[in-house]
């Protein structure tokens, strides 16, 4: 596995999830510490991704951990799923005689609205990262459809007055042809900051964006919503968990994502579980998390160097390397690493398998920039050189 630092790819903004306080209770201040902290046993995310509730007065709802997570560093994104109920009209679409739609005639009003909740969050403690325009507006049914006409006409027309980076499309499924448009067109394209995007089934084939790269210059790149494989397994099964590991190394290096957010940060599937305790998934996502930081840079190396084994490598402050190593085979192997015009004297390296979570492993050490370690049948392993 070869990694070369001069090789330079994404920046990376960051990992985390979603906490909605309408739907699921709020974290506990000791979960806000789990979540967003980044010593022994926290999760060290550092992004939170909360929503605009259509009815003001929920708003406060969301502060507590929003301004806890900001605290410890997090970056905060929000997504609304339905504008105020006023600026909505019902209309048929195909078979659902309920569809909702922003009204044409409220595009300002709705501006204002995101604008607002900006402007409440900064005055409770928060600064919004960026928002969103809506929260999947190709697979509405339960809450309001877009087609992309209709958001070309905001980002053109209305976006710009949003007083903080804005995210479109968050398509469900990373569907092209919602966001195509967008970067079809100048006049959006330059209201928009960050093409964001959800991977509910999106075959691993897709992942690329060949027209982003070509058309999205100086925009960001962010996966804001996911959970994987399911959400009806628990998140302590194993080996599926490993799943996770193998879905953020292909968003990170296939699709070349600077951003990987999951679902509900706590639940039964997800990262924390409702007892507080990092899941099995959660420990896979944390081997990025609590050593890809933001600002990292992801830089380039051998992806794939033997079956079953997946590797990526960012470079942070200095000439710190961080590897992530994931073989999802049933039996233990060793992996050569060779990083490029590297001198450091050896690497520290955290495990994840069937019976530990994050355990530090011995140093292992360096000559000539390379080292050999060993990885463990069905296991996730974070290397960071210093």
């Amino acid at each position: 596995m070869v990694v070369d630092p001069s090789a330079v790819r994404q920046t990376i903004r960051g990992f985390g999830g979603m906490n909605h306080t309408v739907w699921i209770s709020d974290l506990t201040p000791a979960q806000r510490d789990t979540a967003f902290g980044n010593g022994e046993g926290q999760l060290g995310f550092s992004v939170l991704r909360i929503p605009v509730h259509e009815d003001r007065a929920n708003w406060s709802r969301e502060v507590a951990t929003a301004r806890r997570a900001a605290e410890l560093g997090a970056t905060v994104i929000a997504s609304p799923w339905n504008p105020p109920t006023q600026m909505v009209e019902i209309f048929v679409r195909g078979s659902q005689t309920d569809a909702r739609r922003l009204r044409y005639d409220m595009y300002g009003a709705y501006a204002q609205h995101l604008n607002d909740f900006v402007g409440f969050m900064r005055n409770n403690g928060v600064n919004l990262y960026a928002i969103s325009l809506q929260n999947e507006p190709d697979y509405a049914h339960d809450w309001t459809w877009w087609t992309p006409a209709e958001m070309i006409r905001f980002l053109r027309e209305n976006a710009g007055s949003i007083s903080t980076k804005v995210i479109a499309p968050e398509s469900f499924q990373y569907v092209k042809s919602f966001s195509d448009p967008i970067l079809n067109n100048s006049q959006a394209l330059a209201n928009l900051d960050i093409l964001g995007a959800h991977l509910y089934g999106t075959q691993y084939q897709n992942f690329p964006y060949p027209l982003f790269k070509q058309q999205g210059g100086g925009k960001e790149l962010w996966m804001t919503e996911v959970y994987h494989p399911n959400s009806s397994d628990s998140a302590d099964l194993w080996p599926q968990a490993l799943d996770v590991g193998e879905h953020m190394h292909r968003a990170l290096v296939e699709a070349e994502f600077q951003a990987y957010v999951w679902w509900y940060i706590r639940r039964g599937y997800g990262p924390m579980r409702e007892d507080g305790r990092i899941s099995k998934r959660g420990a896979n996502m944390a081997h990025f998390s609590k050593f890809v930081r933001p600002g990292h840079v992801r830089i380039e190396a051998t992806s794939n160097p033997q079956s079953n084994v997946y590797t990526s490598a960012y470079k942070g402050g200095g000439s710190q390397i961080v590897i992530v190593a994931i073989n999802k085979g049933a039996s233990p192997l060793s992996q050569s690493f060779a990083l490029r015009n590297n001198s450091s004297s050896g690497v520290s390296s955290w495990l994840t398998d069937a019976s530990s979570n994050l355990a530090p492993q011995g140093r292992i050490s360096m000559s000539n920039g390379s080292f050999t370690g060993r990885l463990p049948a069905r296991s996730v392993t974070t290397f960071v050189t210093g």
